[in-house]
């Protein structure tokens, strides 16, 4: 009797065990499915980074001169196309940039030519996102008589050697006409030492051209270190 009646209590516990294991089963099969979420949240949580020595077109929204500017002045411009990588926004056009003017130097009369160099601070996405950043100058494709120079980017006037040449030039090949017709071929030979002579003073007098950047002035702008994006907030949509 005793054996009898384990053998029953075994099998009610069998049958009580029975409705479980379908849930165990059913845990299983809801495991892929806690997988695919968690992924899902960490492609999500992948920031975005801009690398370091990425090249991104501007366009100068004020006009900027060494005849007028000081050290400290903002500077104000925005990006002026998309940049993207492997398939994925990173900085949209129109993204506001500014920056700060470091250093300026006028023209000397003699020699020396106008300088300017200037960084970017800031980037403030059209969302109005905004964040921090190092960067500087690294060519200046709209710009007729600038160029850059060094790893700074600084931006130095072209010069204007040869306009003075021409302009003492100039100056002697009048005074010599005025000498010739007062005074015949000697008149013209002192007239043309004294406007020589004085073609070159007022070349001298005068200092060479200032670097001066025009409003929508292409300034192409160089990471100096990687930029990481927050990727909810730079691609959440504008207010």
């Amino acid at each position: 009797m005793r054996s009898f009646g384990f053998c029953i209590l075994l099998t009610a516990l069998a049958w009580g065990q029975a409705p479980n294991q379908p849930a165990s089963g059913d845990s299983k099969e809801s495991a892929p499915a806690l997988t695919t979420k968690a992924d899902t949240s960490s492609e999500r949580a992948v920031a975005l980074v801009v690398p370091a020595g990425t090249k991104i077109p501007l366009s100068l929204k004020q006009a900027i001169s060494t005849k007028t500017a000081r050290q400290g002045d903002p500077v104000y411009a925005e990006t002026a196309f998309p940049v993207a990588m492997n398939g994925r926004m990173l900085i949209p056009a129109g993204t506001y940039v500014q920056g700060t003017i470091d250093r300026v130097r006028r023209p000397g009369r003699v020699k020396g030519k106008a300088e300017l160099l200037m960084h970017f601070t800031t980037l403030i996405f059209p969302n109005g996102y905004t964040l921090l950043m190092p960067a500087s100058v690294d060519r200046l494709p709209g710009a007729a008589h600038e160029k850059t120079k060094g790893e700074e980017g600084t931006i130095q006037e072209e010069g204007q050697t040869g306009q003075k040449i021409g302009t003492a030039a100039s100056t002697a090949a009048t005074g010599a006409v005025v000498g010739g017709l007062s005074s015949g071929g000697k008149g013209a030979l002192i007239g043309s030492g004294i406007g020589g002579a004085a073609g070159l003073a007022i070349a001298m007098l005068t200092r060479g051209n200032d670097v001066r950047l025009e409003p929508g002035t292409s300034i192409e702008m160089i990471m100096q270190r990687e930029l990481p994006l927050d990727p909810v907030r730079s691609h959440a949509p504008a207010n």
